[in-house]
């Protein structure tokens, strides 16, 4: 089969397309003939080998052991190994894989019954390839570390991105006021998506503004958290999901002294893959609550390109890479 494969940590000089073994089938696994994946800034922090805490965590030191990236796939199952239990052959699933090997840059994959679901009828292969990080990630840090609430006042920093797009989404699924943050090219995309207020932070500094916010979801953490938190209501939540590696470990390290000093829930989230959440996701968009603004659409030897769209921070919503 083909596949898009590295060798060595560095630029997208680095990927290739290849022709590989096909996997092998494991008595828990699911082989998917995958039909859509998308990209995530893991991808390419795993493409370069940075943080290093990700080759720490991946193992490879000094070269990846994952040859082949990709955690969002969208697919049709070709055959299941003898413990599978929840899927049958010819099932449309999607799912995050990130957790069992990564791979969707390729044909086929084999996964994990527990890291995929049944994909919606309503929802075509290229839209659920790009749910499973973005729209768990903003799930995951709404609700579980920022516990929103209906009537809420939320900011969202880097609405029209991958996160951000599903964030605006799913916090009006909760009953929020939701605020859009996005440069001024991005405001009509982030409007449709429904946002009640949007604010272009090129022409506005959203913290000389008198409103205040009972939760911010930072998907795009270029500026420190000190920032934000004279916006933040008294008790209130900031979330970092997405950002720069210095922010990230500004609030990895220093989230509770700060959470401490300042009154308010100051927090970084490690999102977990798991099939609870991703059946979440399958019915938010069977039910129209959640839609996937794609932007871009790229083959199977184009990742490459795709991925420096992505590291060049320009994307709005999602890039589908169609196979």
């Amino acid at each position: 089969m083909k596949a898009i494969s590295q060798s060595n940590y560095g630029s997208t000089d680095m990927l290739s397309l290849q022709e590989v073994d096909k996997p092998v089938v494991t008595d828990k696994g699911v082989l998917v003939k995958v039909h859509a994946a998308s990209v995530n800034s893991g991808d390419w922090h795993l493409m370069r080998g940075t943080p290093f805490l990700s080759r720490l965590m991946y193992g490879g030191i000094l070269k990846p052991k994952i040859k082949t990236l990709g955690m969002d796939v969208a697919g049709r199952v070709e055959a299941v190994g003898k413990d599978v239990t929840q899927f049958q052959i010819n099932d449309e699933v999607f799912g995050d894989i990130s957790g069992c090997g990564f791979g969707a840059f390729a044909e086929y994959v084999c996964a994990d019954e527990s890291a995929l679901v049944l994909k919606p009828t309503n929802t075509s292969f290229e839209q659920a390839a790009t749910v499973p990080a973005a729209a768990l990630a903003a799930l995951q840090g709404l609700r579980d570390l920022g516990q929103i609430q209906s009537g809420q006042k939320v900011l969202i920093n880097g609405a029209s991105g991958g996160v951000g797009s599903f964030a605006v989404q799913i916090a009006k699924a909760f009953g929020a006021e939701v605020t859009a943050l996005c440069s001024t090219k991005k405001m009509a995309m982030v409007q449709s998506l429904g946002a009640d207020h949007v604010i272009d932070y090129t022409q506005t500094d959203v913290t000389k503004n008198r409103e205040h916010y009972d939760l911010i979801l930072d998907t795009a953490a270029y500026r420190s958290v000190f920032h934000y938190l004279p916006i933040l209501s008294n008790h209130g939540s900031y979330v970092l999901v997405g950002g720069s590696i210095m922010r990230l470990f500004q609030i990895m390290f220093f989230g509770s002294l700060i959470s401490k000093i300042s009154q308010r829930n100051v927090k970084c989230l490690s999102s977990k893959p798991n099939q609870q959440d991703l059946t979440i996701l399958s019915n938010l968009l069977e039910y129209g609550k959640i839609s996937p603004f794609i932007s871009q659409r790229w083959n199977l030897s184009e990742v490459p390109t795709a991925i420096s769209a992505l590291e060049q921070r320009q994307v709005m919503g999602k890039i589908v890479i169609t196979i």
